[in-house]
């Protein structure tokens, strides 16, 4: 079966069922190696940025051999057990499903009027201080995490399933936990994890500016401000820390004529995130349900563009 066919069939697995809490996931088995690995490298090499180096090419390494092992032996059993791990592989890889099922939940906590357990639920979607929030500063963690995760959860990963196959979507997805694991600007991590976010940054630098404008496109088409999800990803895109995160997040505001960004607490310290976006309308928990809108259907548009661009390659 042809990668693009692999693609598209986990694509619809993941929309479909998600992730299901009792099923053993890759990521978790990667943060754990990653985790492992890091007091027996320090203890080896002194130098902590070259054990952070060491650290992303071990994890990298194990991860890919192990997929490559796993579609090479079930492939050995029957060509049909090797295209059925090739789809599961990446299917594990996407996930568009639960960020739309945990950011809806979060508006049906609000729907419902209970801000206490809106909190609670968007404290599993976002790093920062929630115990506080009121409706409008939930909604605002809620459909930035959306908007920010659009990349690294769903089209990223689709971009490397469709170039480089299962193999290329479970290493992006190593980049990605390893970046989550020790790319923090902290004094533990500053110099081991500096490997691990820089090569984050590096992966996801032309995903993020393929779908910052697919989102002006899907604004469009789903009746939202094509014209101000186009502004505000030019204008506003690089205000982030991140040089990825901005992007479509900024497209997002504009999409929905919201302004994101401000004040998030961590740990009760307060940190000053950029603006982006015009306030043309206050934000309100309708805005979670267009943003996943947004986001599936970008993803969707990215999957038809990626394997589109492929099969005019490879015929």
């Amino acid at each position: 079966m042809r990668i693009e066919y692999q693609v598209m069939a986990a694509f619809g697995i993941d929309l479909l069922i998600g992730d299901p809490r009792w099923m053993p996931h890759p990521v978790k088995f990667i943060g754990r190696l990653a985790a492992a690995l890091e007091s027996p490298l320090r203890r080896a090499i002194p130098n902590a940025w070259v054990a952070g180096i060491f650290a992303v090419l071990a994890v990298l390494g194990v991860t890919g051999g192990t997929a490559f092992l796993l579609i090479a032996g079930a492939g050995w059993l029957h060509p049909i057990a090797g295209e059925a791990i090739s789809i599961a592989l990446l299917y594990t890889c996407f996930a568009g499903r639960d960020l739309a099922r945990h950011s809806g939940r979060v508006y049906q906590a609000l729907h419902a009027g209970d801000l206490p357990e809106a909190r609670r639920r968007v404290a599993m979607l976002v790093g920062r201080d929630t115990d506080s929030l009121d409706e409008p500063e939930v909604v605002r963690a809620t459909v930035e995490s959306v908007a920010e995760n659009m990349v690294d959860g769903v089209t990223a990963p689709l971009l490397f399933a469709v170039v480089g196959g299962p193999i290329g979507a479970i290493l992006y997805k190593a980049v990605n936990t390893l970046d989550s694991t020790f790319g923090y600007k902290n004094e533990r991590y500053l110099q081991f994890g500096w490997a691990s976010a820089r090569l984050d940054d590096v992966v996801n630098f032309i995903p993020a500016r393929i779908t910052a404008p697919l989102t002006a496109v899907t604004a469009g088409l789903v009746g939202l401000r094509p014209l101000g999800a186009w502004r505000m990803f030019r204008r506003d895109g690089r205000k982030h820390p991140s040089p990825n995160s901005g992007l479509t997040e900024a497209a997002v505001a504009g999409a929905l004529g919201v302004q994101l960004g401000g004040v998030n607490r961590y740990f009760g310290i307060a940190s000053e995130r950029p603006r982006m976006g015009d306030p043309l309308q206050p934000l309100s928990r309708a805005h979670i349900l267009k943003t996943n809108r947004l986001m599936l259907v970008t993803s969707a548009l990215a999957l038809a563009a990626f394997v589109a661009i492929r099969f005019a390659i490879f015929p």
